[in-house]
């Protein structure tokens, strides 16, 4: 069984590998709007490397795969708070709630900051006087059922909105997902999508200037009260497939390998390898690496490696029916900066 889960996972590698000359070389990058929704949940994730829908078994499944709601096993609330690149605040809060056969419902809140900043014009290059800023926000709600002992399906309704300085745009959007366990030594195979939905346009006062509708006429009104109007961007479609599976188990001990293999649509696919050690469920390793497809790095070559990340966590029994977990990862973003995560996670 082992021999057949590792044969899956090189023919996933395999197929999601094909040479860059398959692949049409057109950029999609910047062609979305609400980026930070590609922003991964959870430390424990992110140290393997993002590599986690097919793994999805606790409150972040709401982020990476909403049918792993469905298996969660108690009730769980989580913690983030990550200063990411750019001193750019990014926190995240989330819960999720089995409800025995009624099944698992959610509900998560994310934020993205950037602080205030002068604002400047071509006449006032140090500053009008005036401050701006700009955040992004996400609110979902997810509902999960497990539809038999091997198979869960989940879906999440989100609310998008991002706001700069008096302007704001607003989207609607669904995350789905499923998991199945297989009889192949339990290994688990993933899918989600997520944020199909509506597209982001601003709108604001900021839009607003005055338009003078016929200028080869004299005499009329030049200071007609008008808004520019923006063009609308897409949200940050994402289409994972993943699997994951035990490796070894045995001796209080644990080693879980998860593949991932993303297709998003403002940016090459991408595939990724995760790593998890558990030792009695009280302390695990971590470690994972992204691998672009079609990309290429400074020096020229395509396919480089880039996303290499680590991360730890311990599991704290605060009393007989709650548990603490505290997870760290540390990311490299390659020119851009390296990111530590703390998450903090409750179960009871």
């Amino acid at each position: 069984m082992k021999k057949l889960f590792i044969s899956v996972v090189l023919i996933v590698a395999s197929v999601t590998t094909l040479p860059a000359q398959f692949v049409t070389n057109v950029s999609k990058v910047g062609t979305t709007g609400a980026s930070f929704l590609e922003i991964g949940i959870g430390s424990r994730a992110m140290g393997m490397g993002e590599a986690y829908v097919g793994v999805a078994n606790d409150v972040t499944a709401l982020y990476w795969n909403p049918g792993g709601l469905a298996i969660v096993p108690r009730n769980q609330v989580t913690f983030i708070h990550t200063q990411w690149l750019a001193d750019i605040t990014f926190n995240h809060v989330a819960g999720a709630f089995p409800l025995g056969k009624m099944g698992t419902i959610a509900a998560s809140l994310t934020s993205l900051n950037i602080g205030e900043d002068k604002v400047r014009t071509v006449f006032y290059p140090e500053g009008t006087g005036e401050m701006f800023s700009a955040s992004s926000m996400a609110m979902s709600i997810g509902w999960a059922q497990r539809f038999t002992d091997r198979f869960s399906f989940g879906a999440a309704g989100k609310y998008i909105e991002e706001q700069i300085w008096h302007s704001k745009a607003q989207a609607l959007a669904v995350d789905i997902g499923t998991l199945f366990r297989t009889q192949f030594n339990d290994m688990r195979i993933g899918m989600s999508v997520s944020n199909f939905g509506t597209s982001l346009k601003m709108e604001g006062r900021d839009t607003q200037v005055t338009h003078d509708i016929d200028e080869t006429k004299e005499g009329n009104n030049s200071k007609i009260p008008a808004h520019l109007d923006t063009a609308p961007f897409s949200l940050p479609l994402i289409f994972r497939v993943g699997v994951a599976g035990e490796l070894y188990q045995g001796n209080h001990q644990r080693l879980t390998l998860a593949i991932d293999a993303n297709h998003p649509n403002n940016y090459n696919e991408s595939v990724q390898f995760g790593l998890e050690y558990a030792l009695m469920d009280l302390i695990y390793l971590r470690g994972g690496q992204k691998f672009y497809l079609n990309d290429e790095d400074e020096n020229g070559d395509p396919n480089s490696p880039e996303g290499f990340s680590v991360g730890a966590g311990v599991n704290v029994l605060i009393s007989r029916n709650t548990r603490f977990y505290l997870d760290y990862s540390f990311g490299d973003f390659g020119i851009l900066d390296r990111v530590q995560r703390f998450s903090v996670n409750l179960e009871f």
